[in-house]
């Protein structure tokens, strides 16, 4: 149990957050680099808030800020001992949830290992529609993403295939998605069909390279075990013990979206991504993704996580960014 104590220094208006038996190590992680993780905290709450000896100092606060203040501190402990390096997104992320009232168990989605990067290090969900992510992957046979980019929806997919690819649950990987987003019109572009759809499937790549290495992926690509096609391509197909990603769901057409999800075979999982505020059809065709979330609405092998904005795992900006548009467009 840690030990809280509060204390009220009348003269200077401060309060103060003392947490008992806290390393060193664990407050030059909570605080940042060049405190960097102590000014979001303060700019997050409107305070000055600084640390020594142990105790986090918060000028002009009424206990009720102090209380949740107290909550982040305590969130942001539990990621330090974890070995996790703290950084802006998590301060902002952990303040905006409690800020809410809404709860959050770090210990539990930090328990939560997806798989490993090449380097060992273990890959978990960083928040909580992140986590309700990586456990429908888990329970449903087909697992739909949506929200803006920089939720981790691709990444945590292609991590969780990898990883059921090593465990031996599956038998291949096959990644797709629309190639050229108004249609897929590859015949113009110069190589083969790995060099032609190459070009779109980067973030896929980068998943792959991140957990196995590039020579390692390049022999899985080569052998088949991993396979890389456009959309058009998986028409006719049955797809056995197999992981199957499709990315970019948002720009599959309604027929292309049926074609798709009536590939699925015995022993395989699907996953489809996408972000439907990010749609380039033409403007009389529907996008398959929307369609086909309202269309298996309540079966229960089929599962829809909605990510948003608090989700976003980049810059904090983008956070900025995607609420910005967002009410922009509410607005239109």
């Amino acid at each position: 149990m840690l030990l809280l104590r509060q204390e009220m220094y009348a003269l200077e208006n401060t309060k103060s957050i003392y947490i008992e038996g806290m390393k060193e190590q664990y407050a030059m992680n909570i605080i940042g680099s060049h405190d960097k993780n102590l000014i979001t905290l303060s700019k997050q709450f409107q305070k000055d808030i600084s640390y020594r000896d142990n105790t986090f100092y918060v000028k002009d606060c009424d206990n009720e800020q102090l209380d949740i203040i107290k909550k982040v501190l305590l969130s942001l402990l539990v990621l330090a001992q974890h070995d996790k390096t703290i950084n802006e997104q998590d301060v902002i992320y952990i303040s905006r949830l409690l800020h809410k009232d809404k709860t959050i168990d770090i210990e539990q989605i930090n328990s939560e290992v997806v798989g490993r990067t090449l380097t060992g290090k273990a890959i978990v969900p960083k928040t909580l529609g992140q986590y309700a992510f990586v456990k429908e992957m888990d329970n449903a046979s087909i697992v739909f993403a949506i929200g803006p980019a920089g939720t981790g929806k691709t990444f945590l997919a292609v991590s969780k295939a990898v990883s059921a690819l090593k465990k031996g649950d599956v038998k291949r990987i096959v990644l797709t998605r629309p190639a050229v987003e108004a249609g897929e019109s590859l015949g113009f572009l110069p190589g083969d069909l790995k060099e032609k759809v190459d070009p779109y499937l980067t973030p896929l790549y980068d998943a792959l390279h991140n957990m196995l290495g590039n020579e390692q992926t390049d022999k899985l690509i080569e052998k088949g075990t991993i396979e890389i096609a456009p959309l058009a391509y998986m028409r006719g197909r049955t797809l056995n013990d197999a992981y199957v990603i499709l990315d970019e769901a948002q720009n599959t057409t309604a027929s292309q979206m049926k074609m798709f999800l009536t590939r699925l075979g015995f022993g395989s999982h699907m996953v489809i991504t996408g972000d439907i505020t990010q749609i380039d059809l033409r403007q009389n065709q529907t996008s398959g993704l929307v369609e086909a979330t309202k269309i298996l609405q309540g079966v229960d092998e089929i599962k829809v996580i909605e990510l948003d904005a608090e989700d976003v795992v980049r810059n904090p900006i983008v956070q900025k960014i995607i609420e910005r548009y967002s009410q922009y467009e509410t607005k239109k």
